[in-house]
């Protein structure tokens, strides 16, 4: 380390060990890891999320645009890759004129632990979404088809609850369990954007 604060090796040799030819493939594998698994996480989730929903909507049709909420929130993983393979794509640094390489191999793990927690806890959110919308757009929409039923036969009381809840109790428990989903994404954009700043800039040695 120099007197201002910055790394530098040695310029006559041919590999540096703090800046190693293929260090800059850490951190593309991190922006693969970032963009792949958290669309990975999102298709999942919109997908299985839109297969409950459709199937809600054979009984229920007028229930789909109120419960498309968990499709939105599966779509929103994949922008949360894209931000940190942005990020990311910024943090590299060029060689020198001379060939030598100034990418050092602590940015690209960090780079690379970035991109895989970004990635992988966006995937675990998009999996969770999807199973938890699924489940919960057919109860509410089976809730609402028993309402409606019930209504038909003359039952105009309480009848346990059955008539007038329109499903609102199953609905709002939905979109709570998508919120506390969702945020697993969050806490790994968070982390990950934490961790794009580790940054160490390594410079050949100045005569």
């Amino acid at each position: 380390m120099g007197d201002d604060g910055q790394y530098y090796y040695n310029e006559d040799a041919n590999m540096s060990y703090v800046c190693p030819s293929w260090a800059p493939v850490l951190g593309y594998a991190g922006i693969v890891a970032s963009v792949v698994f958290a669309n990975l996480g999102g298709a999942y989730g919109t997908a299985k999320a839109g297969l409950g929903l459709m199937a809600m909507g054979v009984h229920s049709p007028d229930l789909i645009m109120r419960n498309i909420i968990p499709v939105v929130m599966a779509g929103v993983l994949g922008i949360y890759g894209l931000i940190v393979a942005v990020i990311l794509n910024g943090k590299f640094s060029k060689p020198e004129a001379t060939g030598m390489p100034t990418y050092s191999q602590y940015n690209g793990f960090a780079h690379l632990a970035a991109g895989l927690c970004c990635g992988l806890c966006s995937l675990a959110s998009g999996i969770s979404i999807g199973i938890a919308a699924d489940a919960g757009t057919r109860a509410v929409g089976a809730q609402s088809a028993m309402d409606a039923s019930w209504k038909k036969m003359g039952f105009t009381g309480d009848a346990g609850g059955q008539v007038d809840s329109s499903g609102d109790a199953l609905f709002v428990g939905t979109i709570l369990i998508q919120v506390f989903a969702s945020n697993l994404g969050l806490y790994g954009l968070i982390a990950a954007l934490i961790m794009t700043q580790q940054n160490t800039l390594v410079l050949p040695i100045r005569e």
